[in-house]
C-alpha cells in the first residue's frame, strides 16, 4: 500500500493547510467557486469541502489509478480519467445527495479510449460545455457534456499528453510526447467526427521547440498566447498566430503544470493575508467521524442539504418550531 502522502495549500510564502492523504496523489484540482478540492489517490477520488473541512465523498469507480481531474466553469460537474482508458462525468449535486452506503453513479462513461488517458480539459457553459480527452492511444477526442456524445476524435502520429481549448473555442491544441504541439481548427470544413493530423501537410498548425514530451497547455484570455510546459524543463510563451516562441524560462527539473491566471487585486501588496482561514481536512467520511473529531457547533450548508447542526443551534430551531405551534394552536 502507498505511504500517505501531504497535501500542502499555500498563499504567497504562508501554509495554510497541510493535509495527510491515505496515499500517493496523483492528481488534483479545485473547483472554480473555491467551495471543493478533488484529489486522486490510487483509483478513488476524494472530495473535500474547504470551508468546512468535510470528507464528503470518496468515489471508487475506476479499475485503475487516476491520472486526471478536471471540473466544469460552473462547479457543477467534474470529469475524471485514469489509466483504465475510462473518463467519467460526475454531477457533483447527484453525488452528494447519495447516502454513505450507496455508490454514487457517474452521469456519463466515456470508453473510446484504448490507452490511459493523459489529460481533460472542459470549455464553457457548465453542464452544456463541450470536453477534450487526451489519450496515449494518440487521440484527442471532443464530447458534449449534456448528452454524453462523441463530436470529434483527432488522430495524431504521437501520444498526446495535454490538451486545451482557446476561450471561442475556435482552436483545440494539443501537446505531444514528441515535444510538438498541434493545433486543431474545430471550425474547419467540411466537418468530419473521424479526421488525421498529418503534421506533412499541416505544418503551419505545429508550434516547435520542446525537446521532450509536453505536460501541460494554457491560452491567454484573449487568445493570442499559448503557454506550454515540458519534461525538457521549460516553460515557454507563443504567439498563437505566428507559431513563434516569446519567451522561455529555465526550471530545474521537469515541468508538470503551468497555467495562465488573472492576476487576483491584491497578489502583490505585502501585507494581503487569507480572510478566511482553511479548516482541519477530514480523514474520514462527512457523517462518519468520532464525537471528538467534529466541530461542538455550527452549521454545515452544502448544496441543499442541511448537516451536521449543533446541538445548541438544533435547540434553537426547535425551540422556535414549538413556540410557532403553541401560536398555531391559539
Amino acid at each position: 500500500m502507498a505511504a500517505p502522502m501531504e497535501v500542502a495549500l499555500v498563499t504567497g510564502d504562508q501554509l495554510q493547510q497541510k493535509i495527510i492523504c491515505p496515499g500517493l496523489v496523483t492528481c488534483l484540482t479545485a473547483s472554480p467557486n473555491g467551495l471543493y478540492i478533488l484529489a486522486g489517490i490510487a483509483e478513488s477520488i476524494y472530495l473535500w469541502e474547504v470551508s468546512s473541512g468535510n470528507l464528503l465523498a470518496i468515489l471508487n469507480r475506476h479499475y485503475q489509478d487516476l491520472t486526471c481531474l478536471c471540473f466544469t466553469d460552473d462547479s457543477s460537474h467534474f470529469l475524471s480519467g485514469g489509466k483504465d482508458c475510462l473518463v467519467l462525468v460526475w454531477n457533483l449535486y447527484s453525488t452528494l445527495q447519495v447516502e454513505h452506503s450507496q455508490i454514487p453513479e457517474p452521469r456519463h462513461v466515456w470508453s473510446r479510449h484504448s490507452l490511459p488517458i493523459t489529460d481533460l480539459c472542459c470549455g464553457f457553459g457548465g453542464p452544456l460545455a463541450r470536453a477534450a480527452t487526451a489519450s496515449l492511444d494518440q487521440t484527442v477526442k471532443l464530447w458534449e457534456i449534456s448528452s454524453g456524445e462523441l463530436l470529434l476524435s483527432v488522430l495524431f502520429d504521437v501520444g498526446i499528453m495535454a490538451v486545451t481549448l482557446d476561450l471561442s473555442e475556435y482552436h483545440m491544441f494539443c501537446g505531444g510526447m514528441d515535444g510538438s504541439i498541434f493545433q486543431v481548427d474545430l471550425c474547419a470544413w467540411p466537418v468530419q467526427r473521424d479526421r488525421a493530423f498529418h503534421s506533412e501537410r499541416e505544418n503551419g498548425k505545429i508550434f516547435r521547440g520542446h525537446r521532450n514530451q509536453v505536460t501541460c497547455l494554457s491560452v491567454s484570455t484573449d487568445g493570442s498566447l499559448l503557454l506550454s510546459g515540458s519534461h525538457d524543463e521549460t516553460v515557454r510563451l507563443w504567439d498563437i498566430q505566428s507559431k513563434q516562441c516569446l519567451r522561455t524560462v529555465n526550471h530545474k527539473g521537469p515541468v508538470t503544470n503551468a497555467f495562465i491566471a488573472l492576476a487576483p487585486a491584491n497578489m502583490f501588496n505585502p501585507d494581503s493575508k487569507p480572510a478566511v482561514p482553511l479548516p482541519k481536512f477530514s480523514k474520514h467520511l462527512h457523517g462518519t467521524e468520532s464525537s471528538e473529531d467534529q466541530g461542538a457547533e455550527g452549521v454545515t450548508l452544502r448544496l441543499g442539504l442541511h448537516q451536521g447542526l449543533g446541538r445548541a443551534t438544533w435547540k434553537r430551531l426547535n425551540g422556535c418550531t414549538r413556540r410557532c405551534a403553541r401560536r398555531g394552536k391559539r
